[in-house]
């Protein structure tokens, strides 16, 4: 009886997010939280959790306490079935020196996968909110018999420049491959869309090897994935293409089917949180033939209580989480994370707000993300006059208000708006 393959998974946890700023002041982009309690990194982790491949390292780099933190305190396997997960600093093994790159972050580690001798090693970004159910992908790959496969995604051409643009030969057979191109290529079909990576990779780990060790000792390459590595299985034609549509997972409704969003800018990322709270949701947090998993703090239930007049308030259209407190307050579209307060007549509408903000009596909080222990003073007023807010807080290129971790709300803000 022929054995199953053997499957390694290596998470690429180390970038910087810097587009993500003051979200990434210091937290890495993959430790960002995001939908209430959950962060970033939980939606790979979680797909592959749900499929089984429960070998997963993740390299790890920039400003890693609290990612590493998280994935301490959350993903804990069964040791005695050799199962893990487990973040893995630059550990400088070839010389005092960070990673240069992505490729290179997996050539300083190839011990790992000498230790475990994958037959197939599947090369992941932690950063992206989507459902995948990668064993479909693996499948593929190895019926292919490609050194390497990339999963691709239709994305508007407009925001072509931000990826590597796959163009599709016959056979899926990956005919040229262009990191962030100047002037992308469109679609024969859809003139308005050109084919992206996602930025996940399956390999056949001894290819995967070969190439890394080869762009190690090429001085002229940028030691990345994308655009070092990727490009020479193109070129020697080894490459193939996996359509992200064609992936079927257990329990996703017809309007999230193919959901992929890649979090990389402040207005994504905003974008990517309304798509939680419309009310057929684009991006389904509720389906639990698939869950995305995360760690659960032991916080009472969120509550709902009167004013200090007896008004009830409104909550509509929204995400609040455990711990959270809304008094006599109007939350319209917005995601609550644990233990925020809202006080009384205060007024939030199409915001995030993350753990442990305040949100003072009377103060109005409109298009804004507000990172932890924000505190926005009574009767201030976010989101109201642009100019003013950008004046003194980050606002995002679609005029989204932007709060770093801890920030304090000046008395007053904005009354006069």
């Amino acid at each position: 009886m022929a054995r199953s393959p053997r499957i390694l998974t290596i998470v690429l946890a180390g970038g910087e997010g810097k587009r993500l700023a003051p979200l990434t002041a210091d937290r890495a982009k993959p430790a960002v939280p995001f939908g209430g309690h959950y962060r970033l990194i939980d939606f790979v982790l979680s797909n592959f959790a749900n499929a089984g491949y429960l070998r997963i390292v993740v390299l790890t780099q920039y400003k890693s306490h609290s990612r590493d933190l998280h994935i301490t305190r959350t993903w804990r396997l069964s040791t005695q079935l050799g199962d893990y997960v487990t973040p893995v600093p630059a550990q400088m093994r070839r010389g005092p020196r960070w990673f240069q790159g992505s490729a290179d972050a997996i050539f300083q580690n190839l011990n790992l996968i000498g230790d475990e001798r994958p037959d197939y090693s599947c090369v992941f970004g932690a950063d992206h909110i989507y459902r995948m159910d990668p064993r479909q992908m693996v499948e593929r790959h190895i019926e292919s018999g490609a050194g390497l496969t990339v999963a691709g995604n239709r994305v508007p051409i407009e925001q072509a420049d931000q990826f590597g643009i796959i163009e599709r030969g016959p056979g899926d057979r990956i005919l040229s491959f262009v990191e962030k191109p100047d002037e992308p290529k469109a679609l024969a079909d859809a003139p308005h869309q050109a084919f992206a990576s996602m930025g996940n990779y399956v390999f056949t780990t001894l290819a995967l090897i070969d190439a890394v060790t080869a762009d190690a000792h090429d001085e002229g390459s940028k030691h990345d994935v994308g655009g070092s590595i990727v490009p020479r299985f193109v070129d020697a034609g080894d490459a193939q293409v996996y359509d992200f549509t064609e992936n079927e997972v257990p329990g996703s409704l017809g309007r999230d089917h193919g959901y992929w969003r890649d979090v990389g800018t402040l207005d994504a990322y905003f974008d990517a949180s309304m798509d939680l709270v419309s009310p057929e949701p684009v991006f389904n947090l509720y389906n639990y033939e698939w869950p995305i998993l995360t760690s659960q703090r032991s916080l009472a239930p969120a509550k709902f209580v009167p004013g200090w007049h007896g008004q009830a308030g409104e909550v509509s259209g929204s995400i609040v989480c455990a711990g959270a407190i809304v008094t006599g307050a109007t939350v319209r579209d917005s995601v609550l994370s644990p233990s925020v307060i809202v006080e009384d007549g205060a007024v939030i509408e199409r915001s995030v707000v993350m753990d442990n903000v305040r949100v003072g009596a009377g103060a109005v909080v409109r298009n804004a993300v507000l990172d932890k222990n924000v505190v926005v003073p009574p009767g201030a007023r976010l989101g109201c006059d642009l100019d003013a807010d950008r004046s003194y807080f980050t606002m995002s290129d679609g005029g989204v208000v932007v709060l770093g971790k801890g920030e304090h709300v000046p008395e007053g803000w904005g009354a006069g708006a």
